[in-house]
């Protein structure tokens, strides 16, 4: 039976096709709106399986506190999914991040601790300082850690995007594109495309800023919610094509494109998504299909270096 709480409005998010950003002889390029998800983000269909799934086999209990460090996105998910289950959810989060996100998770009823950024930005040192003191908070007795660089539920979640994505693209997709921050979205995805019967090539994207993936390397970079500096712990590289980066600011610059020229209010992982996907439908050429994601919603990045 379908929930007839807040948790049912997740997914069956619409797919659209781009029309102006795309140029003549290229490939299709189809976006996941999954800005339309609950708290505007992909991370609703993450967080629900997580808290679900842990209450099913007991590891969560009613009352308990659900832990994670998070750039905002996965916090404001969390913060929700807690909310409709009456449970207590604490961030571990950083001033780095969008004030917007910060204020969300706190309007859901989170508790969300700041790690300084020193006005460094988004660091592999900021990233590995968040994750201690979640780990710390999350071994208190009553506490859950959720895990979404570890949790074999949050690549689940994912699952129904490539169902729904099998089901929406005309004659199947051909390439999925799509940064990663855990890696969990594209691969889960992917898992869910193959239960539909469709095995896809897969291309995974990094700021260039933090060319982990293609040079080894972390550095500090603005797009929030991917680049963390270390190796994605769900990623498969035997499954991907190749793994490309994207400059910060020509992704920033797609976001501002999309939204005047498509009408996709998305934030800075979605300009890296369409960057790419733009340049490798025009490497496919006509009669192929590329689908990548809008991950959240483009209002949750207002004032930031995105929007101005």
């Amino acid at each position: 039976m379908p929930r007839t709480d807040a948790l049912g409005a997740i997914g069956n998010t619409p797919l659209a096709r781009l029309s102006r950003l795309v140029p003549e002889g290229s490939a299709e390029v189809w976006v996941k709106l999954e800005g339309q998800n609950p708290t505007g983000s992909q991370k609703d269909r993450m967080a629900v399986s997580v808290i679900l799934r842990a209450l099913e086999r007991g590891a969560l209990r009613p009352g308990e506190r659900v832990v994670e460090y998070t750039a905002g996105s996965t916090g404001m998910a969390l913060a929700f999914v807690c909310a409709v289950m009456g449970l207590r959810f604490t961030a571990v989060s950083s001033d780095a991040f969008s004030p917007s996100k910060l204020k969300s998770m706190e309007a859901y009823g989170a508790e969300v601790l700041i790690e300084p950024s020193n006005g460094e930005g988004i660091t592999p040192a900021l990233i590995a300082r968040m994750r201690e003191r979640a780990h710390a908070l999350g071994r208190e007795p009553g506490h859950f850690y959720a895990d979404q660089f570890g949790s074999p539920d949050v690549r689940a979640g994912y699952e129904g995007l490539g169902r729904e994505i099998a089901r929406q693209v005309p004659g199947g997709p051909d390439l999925l594109v799509a940064a990663v921050g855990t890696g969990a979205s594209l691969m889960g995805t992917l898992d869910g495309l193959e239960s539909e019967g469709l095995r896809l090539e897969a291309v995974a994207l990094e700021p260039l800023q933090s060319p982990f993936l293609t040079t080894g390397k972390g550095g500090p970079h603005k797009v929030e919610g991917v680049g963390v500096g270390f190796a994605p712990p769900f990623l498969d590289l035997a499954r991907l094509r190749e793994a490309r980066a994207v400059d910060q600011e020509r992704a920033f610059e797609t976001c501002r494109r999309l939204a005047r020229e498509e009408g996709i209010f998305a934030g800075g992982s979605t300009g890296l998504n369409v960057a790419a996907a733009l340049d490798l439908a025009a490497e496919l050429g006509p009669g192929r299909r590329v689908v990548t994601f809008a991950c959240d919603s483009g209002s949750k990045y207002l004032g930031g270096p995105i929007y101005g």
